[in-house]
């Protein structure tokens, strides 16, 4: 059953580049979602009026995030700035993925978390077919954002997600 929420309000990512647009169903340990942004010839990670299916790694780090904003406000807690860190054991079945009709699902299931990391699988999938899988770690905190004076002390200075 779909769930109302806000993607735009759970991630830094804004506009067209908010490239998830349903919750399908979340769980603490994993989350869906659909989005028919692959097909809209606004999207910013088009080039020359194609996707390439290397972008559905931004759909797996988006759904990780939102996945941990919805981990965290169901917490209490506030959502913490990330950075994608790594890339491991991608896969991909196509090499565009623009013209595809319907819906893709994202997924992501949290492999394993701490209070400074994230790692996570992502599968993106189109009609029952796989499209790209990978892992992906993030790092987590005020540092992750290059901040100084933070009481993060993971050490890593970075740019948000």
């Amino acid at each position: 059953m779909t769930q109302h929420i806000d993607v735009a309000t759970l991630i830094p990512h804004q506009g067209a580049m908010c490239l998830l647009e349903r919750v399908i169903t979340w769980s603490d340990e994993h989350i869906v979602l659909e989005t028919d942004t692959h097909r809209a010839t606004t999207n910013p990670l088009r080039s020359n009026g194609r996707l390439r299916a290397i972008h559905l790694c931004e759909y797996g780090a988006q759904a990780m995030a939102v996945h941990g904003a919805l981990r965290l406000r169901a917490a209490g807690g506030a959502r913490r700035p990330g950075m994608l860190v790594s890339l491991r054991s991608v896969a991909f079945t196509r090499d565009y993925v623009e013209a595809l009709p319907g819906s893709l699902r994202v997924q992501a299931v949290c492999l394993q978390a701490t209070p400074s990391t994230l790692q996570y699988e992502f599968k993106v999938s189109h009609g029952g077919e796989l499209l790209a899988e990978g892992r992906a770690a993030v790092v987590l905190g005020a540092r992750a954002l290059g901040i100084e004076g933070d009481d993060d002390s993971d050490g890593v200075a970075g740019r948000e997600l």
